[in-house]
């Protein structure tokens, strides 16, 4: 079972060093000792990963098919004349989404603005990083 130092949980989370040792602290995260440094089992921080990802669903939607939806802060609005180009900061996420201008338009999209992206795939890679 593959274990991660703080730092290493910080950045997969997008977040400070000093926030996981908080959680650590607080017992939201739990750690032990590897050679006299706290580390966290890769099925733990999983587990939290995925307890910090969970919210409520968003907006007055009744039912959706897709079911990777992330929260985050509108941070780039790029429109010409037909389409506009959204990137949106979810986390340590950087999600970018192409849609027409008029819609765009519609939901009030500029920098500042909290929206949800939801993300429907049929091909999704999942690749094992050099260690």
């Amino acid at each position: 079972m593959p274990s991660l130092r703080v730092s290493e949980a910080a950045a997969l989370l997008g977040v400070s060093d000093d926030t996981v040792r908080r959680w650590i602290d607080q017992g939201r995260l739990p750690s032990q000792q590897e050679n006299g440094r706290m580390a966290i089992a890769g099925q733990a921080l999983a587990v939290f990963a995925q307890e910090l990802a969970d919210s409520p669903e968003p907006g007055n939607t009744t039912a959706a098919s897709a079911r990777n939806r992330m929260r985050g802060i509108v941070t780039r609005v790029l429109k010409d004349g037909v389409m506009a180009q959204v990137e949106l900061q979810a986390g340590p996420f950087r999600v970018v989404s192409l849609m027409s201008r008029e819609a765009a338009d519609e939901l009030g999209l500029e920098p500042g603005v909290i929206a949800v992206a939801s993300i429907k795939s049929t091909h999704v890679v999942v690749e094992i990083p050099e260690a």
